[in-house]
């Protein structure tokens, strides 16, 4: 399911009003910010006695009246289809792949013509490395074999992107703790190709996510990334923190090394969005004492920062390279 706000980007408050709508007819929930979410029904057509789509309607109806949004919602049998068939809407459309069970015929048909970037989770990368071997369809990477895929991508990916292409996905629905995690989202005037531009703005979401973070006395265990393209496909990726932390220079750093390792060079971007995760009690969590005085000198200026910002407002202060950010 995608929603679709009247005023651009969803909000991160109406985000999570828009996931606990989603809960109150199943609790299989799992959110894919910014403006995305799975949801397994299986249970939920067994209780209310309406199939998906009568589900799909009623829930669109709802958002529409509580946030004044709107969502185009694709059912079909697994996560991989159903991102698909709903990326492919307008806004407000619901859209079944035969009836929601994916049959062969049906999901070959539908896969066989789009591009490969098309599949959820090849990113630009990816999708370079196969069209450099004319693989530049779905259809031609199913029909490739999986070996051909296991050496231009290696084992792993090459089996994962030769299950999808077939409409194979068995990944679940998994529920994740949205109030243990912390986001913020940039979205370019124009699709973005300079990769600079990219950077500052992700080191203006960076510096405030890190300061939302200290200023709620919370801490982030991972940090993700996620890129949204032109064509309205994305990319995700995500890392761990050696401890957990809210200081800025460290969110800066996973936050670059993170878009460094989508090599995107010259994609196209609509948005950039980080999301700080599986967050903790700052006070509970423990720091390892640092000899570096340029660290402590950095999270002594952090502090009066963080002060300057409370007292004049998030504004009053921030990154030289992120004020042209646009």
């Amino acid at each position: 399911m995608h929603f679709h706000s009247r005023e651009g980007a969803l909000g991160e408050e109406v985000y999570d009003g828009l996931l606990a709508l989603l809960a109150e007819v199943t609790p299989t929930v799992e959110a894919l910010p910014p403006d995305a979410a799975l949801m397994d029904v299986r249970g939920a057509v067994r209780y209310f006695g309406h199939d998906p789509a009568e589900l799909a309607m009623l829930l669109r109806v709802r958002v529409l009246a509580r946030y004044g949004a709107d969502c185009t919602v694709g059912i079909a049998g697994n996560p991989t289809l159903a991102r698909m068939v709903a990326r492919d809407g307008p806004p407000g459309a619901v859209r079944t792949l035969s009836g929601g069970r994916g049959g062969p015929g049906a999901v070959a048909a539908f896969l066989a013509r789009k591009p490969v970037a098309a599949l959820p989770g090849v990113g630009p990368a990816t999708a370079r490395a196969l069209c450099a071997y004319g693989l530049d369809s779905v259809g031609r990477v199913a029909g490739a074999p999986l070996p051909t895929l296991e050496r231009i991508l290696g084992a792993a990916a090459g089996r994962r992107v030769h299950e999808r292409a077939r409409g194979i996905d068995p990944t679940p629905v998994t529920p994740d703790a949205r109030a243990r995690s912390m986001g913020a989202e940039h979205r370019f005037a124009t699709d973005e190709l300079d990769p600079g531009h990219r950077r500052r703005a992700l080191l203006a979401l960076a510096d405030g996510l890190g300061a939302r973070l200290r200023g709620s006395g919370q801490v982030a265990q991972g940090l993700k990334l996620t890129v949204r393209y032109a064509d309205g496909s994305s990319s995700t990726r995500a890392k761990s923190f050696a401890e957990p932390t809210a200081h800025s220079p460290d969110l800066i750093a996973a936050a670059y090394a993170l878009h460094t390792a989508l090599a995107l060079q010259r994609a196209r971007v609509r948005s950039v969005a980080l999301r700080a995760e599986r967050l903790r009690d700052g006070h509970a969590a423990a720091h390892q004492l640092s000899f570096d005085p340029a660290d402590e000198k950095a999270r002594r200026v952090e502090a009066v920062v963080d002060r300057a910002r409370e007292l004049f407002g998030p504004g009053v202060v921030g990154p030289a390279a992120a004020l042209d950010v646009a």
